[in-house]
């Protein structure tokens, strides 16, 4: 995960691009570069290891002046954080470019490179990229063929900005499988992996789709559909007013940043996928260099959290021990640091954390990390740069953006995206057939879609809430993977609205909590159309028969009335592994709905905080 901006204009461009990179920051940590073409027709470049502020230091000794740049700030995925490392690439002293994303085939191409007499001074994917497009100039004498002829030969995902000397009044850009967005300004054209680092100079973008290549000038955009064919009509490419410029510090329309931030799941959910799949496959180095390494060793997984990345550890189990037919555990960070703890051979030792700063996960990582033996260590995080992704030894970054909210939402549903990724890359380093792979990676393709469609019943699940506003307990039921999920939303009803809930595996009723199962005690259960759903039926009878209130979140292929006594709210079908996700969405809505009738502080609930930095 990388961040890339560029620009073209009649002005000079390095303020441009230096504040596009501090808003990208997010995106990557370890290095930072720029490359600008002067008006004596020179290519300058400046790069510098460490965060953007080191760049900027250099740019203030050796500035950079030009119409035409591009730049880059960093997240290793090959090689390590140097300098030399660091983007932009160039082949000798005409052509530079930023990328974004892995070329997956990129050792193939480089030996037929250094066959061919190119030179190569790092030790990343990108260089290639650089003496590919050489190549191809050389051949055609044209920047935008060049592109063309080189991107089809590579295999991965990858945003791409490139700039030649020769045709120094040209930008291109390309796109397939990571994010790349058009600036529109006056007189003047951008490109950048987020819409948000252009928004100090421009509010109008125009979205570019899979296999798109541009073509900027200051005056001109040439979009190009698959590479080839020129897009004419405005209609196929819209330019889009960027409506929510705001700080994301804002809640915008919204009554809290919680109810902000479920919203925002759908889109949060696509960005973390972005850049991650190649067709219908995992790019596995999506985790780091080493993790085809690492994972190819992986016998078993430990993971550690707390809270609700806990639950997310949970529903991880579930899944790689299905999928990927390796056996997992899961433990309270809190706990794991105070017993003895026996690793076995192969463990790989896996933290998940919105913050990563909470104090226990980063305590049990540590401890793991003293004891010897485990395999190497993987954060799943959403604050790059933060202590835990530092000190792992591999890390995926969710693509949640800022969660405000005390109660988690989006950053829970980004984790389990990443857990799932986490189970394809191991499943495949064991040998897993490629058709299972691709069903999976179809079904995440679509679930923003159906995040969508799930959030869409926000206002019947409004009027549902007025049955708890009232209620001091509740009980949750799950089974399998929606164990978890139930867990979660208990959490979440005590956290905003302190109601005390609690969550079961539905089978566990008769063996005690049915005592406590009254009219005064509301049942919520998650019905996904699963291989348990008949005998969820069964544990749902058990309740209705002990004259409690049953609230089902249930598929909408599954025969299940409603009746006196049981309210049953329709689902979007949603293949059996990915439920856990859409269903967690109707729970965070009854949760914020009956807080906001009862009055709570939605968004700063009593006694807690967003970021747990003490023991």
């Amino acid at each position: 995960m990388c961040g890339i901006v560029g620009a073209v204009a009649s002005r000079n461009v390095q303020n441009i691009l230096l504040e596009g990179l501090h808003r990208l920051e997010y995106r990557g940590y370890d290095s930072a570069g720029m490359a600008v073409l002067s008006e004596e027709g020179r290519l300058n470049r400046v790069r510098a290891l460490g965060k953007v502020g080191a760049l900027e230091a250099r740019l203030g000794d050796s500035p950079l002046k030009g119409r035409v740049g591009i730049a880059h700030t960093r997240w290793a995925t090959h090689g390590a954080p140097t300098e030399a490392n660091a983007h932009p690439h160039q082949s000798g002293d005409s052509l530079a470019v930023v990328h974004n994303g892995i070329i997956e085939n990129y050792e193939t191409l480089k030996r037929e490179l250094q066959g061919q007499g190119y030179v190569f001074t790092s030790e990343t994917d990108t260089e290639v990229v650089a003496h590919l497009l050489a190549r191809e100039y050389t051949l055609s004498q044209d920047l935008l063929t060049a592109v063309q002829k080189s991107v089809a030969l590579l295999d991965g995902a990858f945003a791409l900005g490139v700039i030649h000397r020769a045709q120094p009044d040209v930008l291109i850009g390309a796109r397939q499988g990571s994010p790349l967005v058009i600036g529109v300004g006056i007189d003047e054209h951008f490109l950048a992996s987020d819409q948000l680092a252009l928004l100090q100079v421009t509010d109008r973008f125009i979205y570019l789709k899979e296999g798109d290549l541009v073509r900027m000038t200051a005056e001109q955009v040439e979009i190009f559909e698959q590479g080839e064919r020129l897009i004419t009509s405005t209609n196929e490419r819209p330019i889009q007013i960027f409506e929510h410029a705001q700080d994301a510090a804002s809640k915008g329309d919204y009554r809290h940043f919680m109810l902000k931030e479920i919203h925002e799941q759908s889109r949060v959910l696509a960005a973390t996928l972005e850049g991650r799949l190649n067709g219908d496959r995992v790019l596995v180095r999506s985790f780091g260099s080493e993790a085809e390494t690492l994972f190819s060793q992986v016998k078993q997984v430990q993971i550690v959290a707390c809270g609700t990345s806990y639950h997310a550890g949970m529903v991880a189990r579930y899944w790689i021990e299905r999928l990927a037919g390796i056996p997992a555990a899961v433990e309270v960070a809190s706990e794991f640091r105070y017993r003895p703890v026996v690793v076995a051979d192969g463990t790989l030792f896996v933290t998940l954390s919105q913050s990563g700063e909470t104090a226990d996960t980063l305590s049990a990582l540590r401890y793991a990390q003293s004891l010897g033996g485990f395999l190497g260590s993987l954060a799943i995080c959403n604050v790059p740069g933060s202590s835990l992704v530092r000190e792992s030894d591999l890390s995926l970054m969710t693509m949640a953006g800022p969660e405000i909210g005390v109660a988690s939402t989006k950053a829970f549903t980004t984790q389990l995206v990443g857990l799932m990724l986490l189970t394809l890359a191991l499943r495949r380093m064991r040998g897993g057939d490629d058709a299972g792979e691709a069903e999976v990676v179809r079904d995440l393709r679509a679930l923003p879609g159906l995040v969508t469609k799930a959030l869409a019943m926000d206002s019947e699940i409004e009027r549902l809430s007025e049955a708890f506003a009232d209620k001091h307990n509740a009980l949750f039921l799950g089974r399998g993977t929606q164990f978890p999920i139930a867990l979660e939303g208990a959490l979440k009803l005590k956290e905003i609205s302190y109601i005390h809930a609690e969550a079961y595996p539905a089978g566990e009723l008769k063996h005690g909590p049915l005592a406590l199962v009254d009219a005064d005690m509301p049942v919520v259960a998650v019905a996904p159309n699963d291989e348990l759903i008949e005998k969820l039926k069964s544990n749902l009878q058990e309740v209705r028969a002990r004259g409690g209130e049953l609230f089902v979140f249930a598929d909408e292929n599954i025969s299940l009335e409603e009746s006196e006594g049981v309210r049953v709210l329709r689902m979007p079908h949603v293949s059996e592994l990915l439920a856990p996700i859409l269903y967690t969405l109707p729970l965070q809505l009854l949760s914020y709905h009956v807080a906001v009738l009862k009055g709570t502080d939605v968004d700063q609930p009593r006694n807690l905080a967003k970021s747990v930095t003490v023991e």
